[in-house]
């Protein structure tokens, strides 16, 4: 059941886009905000948004699920920055 829970997340276009927007938005603001709280933030954030508002589950479910979705969405913003590494070593 976890399993089957963060990999709909994963898989979720939801939570994609907003993890690379996340991303996006940060990068144009690195130089004033740094990049580190800004996406620790955004991560929990979008982790505790979701479920509230799909009002689904019991409140143990709920915990569950957004534990699940801050690993989906290290998961995704780190497959995410990654790739912006290699975009910036590519361009040198």
């Amino acid at each position: 059941m976890m399993v089957d829970l963060l990999v709909s997340q994963l898989t979720d276009p939801f939570r994609i886009g907003l993890m690379f927007f996340l991303l996006v938005t940060a990068l144009r603001t690195r130089h004033t905000m740094g990049m580190t709280v800004p996406l620790a933030m955004g991560v929990v954030f979008v982790a505790i948004l979701l479920p509230l508002t799909t009002a689904a589950g019991t409140d143990a479910s709920r915990i569950a699920t957004i534990g699940l979705g801050i690993l989906a969405n290290a998961v995704l913003l780190g497959i995410f920055l990654l790739g912006w590494l290699v975009w910036e070593k590519q361009k040198r």
